[in-house]
């Protein structure tokens, strides 16, 4: 698709989702079924409201059935289901319309998520919109029977290894996702939606203490330093603040915070989106904490000109301020977080450092910790 969007200076194109790309299918296998001759083309309406001219493929025809393929197009994003084909088997059937899920679906196997335990992977957006298309379709050709469509990603099983889909209890295969139809690039909509899925499972598992980290850093460091268990971990990437959002939402018990302190060094600053497009500070933060640790004016420009929180951890080291100056920030940090928070929920934090390890915790993380000890 030619639909573009501008991000960071950047005009990135759009592209489709694999919801779009089942019901595209859906819906020019009915109309091949009903019309007894093959299409190249079809055209659908997304949710958002844009008209796409899609190519269709891989068509088997017969008398009972028709099954065809659209390509799914990522557009600029990085998507592990880019280019793979969704497949759509059309049949006829007494009555009613029924959206079934074939090879390479994966299949619901933990409560919490868009369909319940037992299920396919097919989310009720794209399911909507598929008994929509078999609905007007029938409609336009006056056939008053019923339609199924069956749902195949060929190559859905090995996508899923390089997604969170076992993590989320979704096994053997993709899920069919998509509330618009359109991927923008580098969605953080996309991206905050994946998090609250985690949580909405670990809630409906009755599972209410959880670790976030931002990222593989601190899940490596909770796994190997701190020996505690990854079961009941989310990875939040920089969206601190919506993932505690979303955990007091589901009503949370608590949440154990762990990173490097180049990410949770901005909480101090009260700084809950921690990419640096966002907002930065993290010297200006640490240079404020050297003067309420008693040190001079003379440390804190030597802060204000690190380039990195590690060549500033080295320097506050040589001078002995590391601890004093960490005691600030923890308190910072604990105050940021419980501000958020709320009443709720407890919430505690550990900030490491690569080279250094644990550079300090807020107060109430060693109880979270050991919670959570293996």
């Amino acid at each position: 698709m030619e639909e573009f969007i501008y991000k960071d200076h950047k005009k990135l194109r759009l592209g489709y989702t694999t919801g779009t790309c089942a019901a595209a299918a859906t819906k020019a296998a009915v109309q091949m079924l009903f019309r007894g001759t093959k299409a190249e083309w079809v055209e659908f309406v997304t949710p958002k409201g844009i008209l796409l001219k899609l190519p269709v493929e891989h068509i088997t025809m017969s008398e009972d059935f028709v099954t065809c393929a659209v390509k799914k197009d990522a557009g600029d994003d990085f998507d592990v289901t880019d280019g793979a084909y969704v497949y759509a088997c059309v049949s006829r059937i007494r009555q009613g319309f029924a959206v079934e899920g074939g090879e390479g679906i994966g299949r619901v196997t933990k409560p919490g998520l868009d369909q319940p335990v037992g299920s396919v992977a097919i989310n009720s957006t794209p399911r909507r919109m598929m008994v929509e298309v078999m609905m007007e379709e029938a409609d336009n050709y006056g056939y008053e029977g019923g339609l199924r469509t069956v749902i195949s990603v060929p190559e859905g099983v090995n996508m899923a290894k390089r997604t969170l889909n076992e993590k989320l209890g979704i096994m053997d295969g993709i899920s069919i996702l998509g509330t618009s139809g359109i991927v923008e690039p580098m969605s953080e909509t996309a991206l905050v939606d994946t998090i609250r899925a985690q949580l909405s499972m670990y809630s409906a598992q009755g599972q209410k203490d959880l670790i976030i980290t931002p990222g593989n850093y601190g899940e490596s460091f909770l796994s190997d330093k701190l020996e505690l268990d990854l079961e009941h971990t989310v990875k939040c990437s920089n969206f601190i603040g919506e993932t505690i959002d979303i955990a007091c939402e589901f009503r949370m018990k608590s949440l154990l915070l762990i990173g490097h302190l180049g990410k949770l060094v901005k909480l101090g600053s009260g700084i809950m989106n921690t990419h640096s497009r966002q907002a930065d500070g993290r010297m200006e933060t640490l240079a404020s904490c050297v003067l309420m640790a008693g040190g001079d004016a003379d440390l804190s420009r030597r802060i204000l000109n690190c380039n990195t929180t590690d060549d500033a951890v080295e320097v506050l080291w040589v001078t002995a301020f590391l601890h004093p100056t960490m005691e600030q920030l923890m308190r910072k940090i604990d105050s940021a977080l419980k501000s958020r928070a709320g009443a709720g929920m407890e919430i505690a934090a550990v900030v490491f450092s690569n080279r250094y390890g644990v550079l300090g915790r807020t107060s109430g993380a060693e109880e979270l910790i050991m919670l959570h000890r293996k």
